[in-house]
């Protein structure tokens, strides 16, 4: 069986995403991309079903609702956005929250 060799400059995308993916709400995340939409699908619950949804204006974000909670983010043109994409996230107008799961102790 031959080993799967990844690149360095993989690497090195990946070191450069952890400290960012870290600081997300959740601990547990699913992320799928889908090349031709050029979305990024952010997905904090499995099965997701959001009930409600908010473009931030201008901004190429799909914030996923389900009672009041973030369930997942999509990213659209997804392709096009680096770090030095300038963001000015305002805040939904509704009372939305960002709920952090409890930990399950084993």
């Amino acid at each position: 069986m031959a080993k799967t060799v990844i690149a360095e400059n993989i690497i090195s995308e990946i070191y450069e995403a952890t400290p960012h993916l870290l600081k997300f709400p959740e601990t547990r995340m699913w992320i799928d991309y889908d090349k031709e939409a050029d979305a990024l699908y952010i997905s904090f619950r499995r099965p997701q079903k959001a009930t409600e949804s908010v473009m931030l204006k201008d901004k190429g974000l799909l914030m996923r609702y389900k009672e009041n909670q973030l369930v997942g983010i999509t990213i659209l043109e997804a392709s096009k956005k680096n770090h030095r994409t300038g963001i000015g996230i305002e805040e939904p107008k509704a009372a939305y929250k960002i709920q952090k799961r409890k930990e399950i102790k084993k």
